[in-house]
């Protein structure tokens, strides 16, 4: 028994020691003093190896872009460094949820540790916010999120091999006087929680006995700039919170309630199917939400909204609100226009990547999510590179079997070419060919480059921007992870593209978006799907849709059942209508 336990001590003794310690024990025990220098030094040539085959890996933000990243990327060779100034990641599609106490905040949250507590990578947080990139020297100024003892902000330099920014987007007020000073966004958790205690604040102080008529129907008056998706639903939601629960509450004021929702365009979710569009514009102005379309905000003051009828010849209006909320465009932050100066970016409303979310300009910083667009490349500026690379016989023309033997190719590189075959309903490479050629057997056409020129003159004009979603922002992080994962086998092995300009393939495929649709929920247990296909769902049943997958799109089990609890509270007690 004594054995065994100072065996038991000996194994923890050794186990506390760090791995040089036990190779230079191993050395004296079993062959003298005569191997502990050799023991020794293999040991530390070892950790050599190791820590400087790890690269540093900086990701800015905890978005969905940012958080996707970091739940998949599972390659021990790097060493990661988040820095964001919230240590949570947010689902954002159920913030106009939060701010009528349908869901609470807490239930939408989620710690970021929590994602990288068990993985193979190590990977630190730091809660601090970027200040500047300096691309040249590889570093990332911040500074932290959290005051000392004497209110002062730490600020500290973060070095980099990879950086990765997925830091979303502002709001963009349009420069409209007024906007940041008097109105409310939904971009953040913070947003919602203010808005829901503005909401009651309303109602609180319209309740006062001292207040008149008038300043009643102006403080119960909200007012939503906006008519995408966000500004829809919070509009929605609002109607059902004040409809379904304050109007209990409040009794004596429930008539005085107004909710205009106001759009500069001719339609309000104009993204979506006309037969959605038209559907959610009957459904309001049936439930009593005035939805003023042709309606540009110009001013904001603390008591009226300016806005300029773009039908009646520009005539401004003015209207009085008690709360607002500005829910339209997307503004950069102002360390991103920094960083876009310094790379030869300018003027660009996103930073500009390429097919591989890699900033173009940098060899080693990639862009994601709302803070970056996709500059896909145009068929026409390669004609001639595609020409040549297809051309195998130098023949100066172009035979139907040439062009199939890259055609993957091109379709993986130039994702219009695809899009615009599907367009325009043709089975084969062979019948675009043909149009330009006119009147010839399929298989005996042979093109020469201006003929080939005059076939794919029009393919580029099916080329998209993607969409500032969290669906386009998820799947981007996705992605990349899983380039990182894979990056030393595909150095050696590339699995992408043919290079039309360069020889070889390029190392990963291009990054795809795949839709799989999108929601517009519509108040009263109704919402609106636009569903791959061109398939339309409205109603009822697509409402319980909606909850469904946006249960199972929570990104943990707790969260999951945080929100489903909040739900199943909300259809057996109502809303929480309380400040808290």
């Amino acid at each position: 028994m004594r054995t065994f336990t100072f065996f038991q001590r000996l194994s923890k003794a050794f186990h506390g020691y760090d791995s040089h310690f036990k190779l230079v024990l191993l050395c004296t025990t079993v062959s003298g003093g005569g191997l502990l220098a050799y023991g020794e030094a293999v040991a530390e040539s070892e950790a050599a190896v190791v820590k400087e085959e790890k690269k540093k890996v900086v990701v800015l933000g905890t978005g969905w872009a940012g958080t996707s990243f970091l739940k998949n990327l599972d390659n021990p060779r790097y060493e990661v460094h988040v820095v964001s100034p919230r240590n949570y990641f947010a689902f954002t599609p159920l913030l106009p949820s939060v701010t009528c106490g349908t869901v609470e905040a807490r239930s939408i949250v989620e710690p970021v540790r929590n994602f990288f507590r068990k993985k193979n990578v190590k990977v630190d947080f730091s809660e601090a916010e970027c200040l500047k990139i300096d691309a040249a020297n590889r570093k990332v100024y911040c500074r932290s999120s959290i005051g000392n003892n004497s209110n002062e902000k730490d600020e500290f330099v973060v070095d980099y091999d990879f950086l990765i920014i997925a830091v979303g987007a502002n709001v963009n007020t349009f420069n409209t006087p007024g906007v940041v000073e008097n109105c409310h966004f939904l971009k953040e958790v913070e947003d919602a929680q203010k808005i829901r205690r503005t909401v009651i604040d309303c109602f609180e102080r319209a309740s006062l006995p001292s207040v008149s008529e008038e300043e009643k129907k102006r403080i119960l008056h909200f007012a939503i700039v906006g008519g995408g998706p966000t500004g829809v639903e919070f509009a929605a939601s609002l109607h059902d919170f004040v409809n379904e629960d304050l109007v209990k509450l409040y009794p004596g004021i429930k008539d005085l309630v107004r909710i205009t929702l106001l759009e500069a365009g001719e339609h309000i979710l104009s993204m979506f199917d006309k037969r959605i569009t038209s559907f959610a514009e009957d459904k309001f102005r049936r439930d009593g939400i005035d939805v003023k379309t042709g309606a540009m905000v110009v001013k904001v003051s603390d008591k009226e909204i300016s806005t300029k009828e773009m039908k009646n010849g520009g005539e401004i209006t003015t209207i009085p609100y008690g709360m607002a909320v500005w829910s339209t465009g997307i503004g950069t932050r102002p360390f991103i226009k920094d960083f876009m100066a310094q790379i030869g970016q300018i003027n660009r409303r996103a930073v500009a990547t390429d097919e591989w979310l890699r900033v173009e300009g940098t060899n080693n910083v990639y862009a994601l999510g709302d803070c970056a667009t996709i500059n896909q490349r145009k068929v026409m500026e390669d004609i001639a590179a595609i020409f040549k690379k297809a051309d195998k016989d130098n023949s100066g023309t172009l035979t139907v079997k040439e062009f199939r033997e890259v055609l993957n190719d091109i379709c993986e590189r130039y994702p219009q070419v695809e899009l615009y075959l599907k367009t325009r309903q043709m089975n084969d490479i062979a019948d675009l060919l043909k149009e330009a050629k006119g009147d010839v057997e399929k298989e005996s056409i042979e093109l020469n480059i201006e003929e080939l020129k005059t076939a794919l003159s029009k393919v580029d004009s099916q080329m998209k921007f993607l969409p500032a979603t969290a669906q386009v922002a998820s799947q981007q992080g996705t992605y990349l992870a899983k380039c990182f994962n894979r990056m030393e086998e595909c150095e050696k092995n590339p699995e992408g593209p043919i290079r039309f300009r360069e020889e070889g393939r390029h190392r990963f495929k291009p990054f795809r978006y795949k839709h799989f649709g999108q929601f517009a929920p519509l108040g009263g247990e109704q919402a609106a799907a636009q569903l791959p296909g061109d398939w339309v769902s409205i109603g009822h049943s697509t409402q319980w849709l909606w909850y469904s997958v946006y249960a199972s799109k929570q990104v943990s089990w707790r969260t999951r059942a945080l929100v489903v609890t909040d739900w199943t509270r909300r259809f057996i007690f109502g809303r929480d209508s309380s400040q808290i």
